[in-house]
């Protein structure tokens, strides 16, 4: 387990934070044990409670050009068949994962190939299960063309929480399954559209982890 890049600064920043609070609360009640103690225990767990978005595990990806990883950690929240508008503008499987504040919000890419398209769109902040947040919220959508041709589309939807998308791809650029390719912050949404064969391998509500469970097969 690490700390991933985003939370550096971030941590920096709240430690400095949290020390000078709690030297004015020493400042200012000196004969108060219970006082100090007490500020002290809360700066703790509330700098726990923020390492803990920025964990970052590390582990061995099991590839396979059938499979598709989930993108990220979370709950399975959508499983449908969709009109996917921006990229595809064609009918295809559409699987949905809702990432919560607890959850590591680190973005793997769940199939190999090369980037074919990419953009980042502003937008709103509605929550992540809004109906409406894969289409107005900030988000990116990145496609990826597999080896064999076949192409699936993945998207970073920004939540209620989640203020800042990052990303590490480009258009053109390799890519390979399991690779870390973005960061949402505080938690939100990750959308995969699949070709309408692909055998979705999991059901609404199951738990996920990304770059280790498969989420559905590809046909060979």
């Amino acid at each position: 387990m690490t700390i991933h890049r985003e939370g550096h600064t971030v941590l920096f920043v709240l430690l400095i934070v949290l020390f000078g609070l709690n030297w004015l609360v020493f400042s200012y009640y000196p004969q108060s044990p219970l006082i100090q103690n007490s500020a002290i225990l809360v700066s703790v767990i509330f700098y726990l409670l923020i390492l803990q978005f920025f964990r970052n595990p590390v582990f061995d990806i099991a590839t396979n050009t059938k499979h598709v990883l989930a993108p990220a950690d979370g709950k399975v929240v959508v499983i449908e068949e969709t009109e996917e508008s921006e990229y595809f503008k064609a009918r295809r499987k559409q699987i949905s994962i809702f990432m919560s504040p607890v959850n590591v919000h680190v973005n793997r890419s769940p199939v190999s190939g090369v980037i074919s398209f990419f953009k980042y769109h502003p937008g709103k902040y509605l929550v992540a299960w809004h109906p409406k947040s894969s289409t107005e919220n900030e988000r990116t959508t990145v496609a990826v063309k597999m080896d064999n041709g076949a192409e699936v589309v993945f998207r970073q939807i920004a939540g209620a929480l989640a203020r800042r998308i990052k990303w590490y791809i480009r258009e053109g650029q390799q890519i390979e399954q399991g690779q870390e390719f973005g960061f949402i912050k505080f938690g939100s949404r990750v959308d995969i559209f699949l070709p309408l064969d692909a055998e979705v391998t999991v059901k609404v509500g199951d738990i996920t982890k990304g770059g280790r469970t498969i989420i559905a097969e590809l046909p060979a």
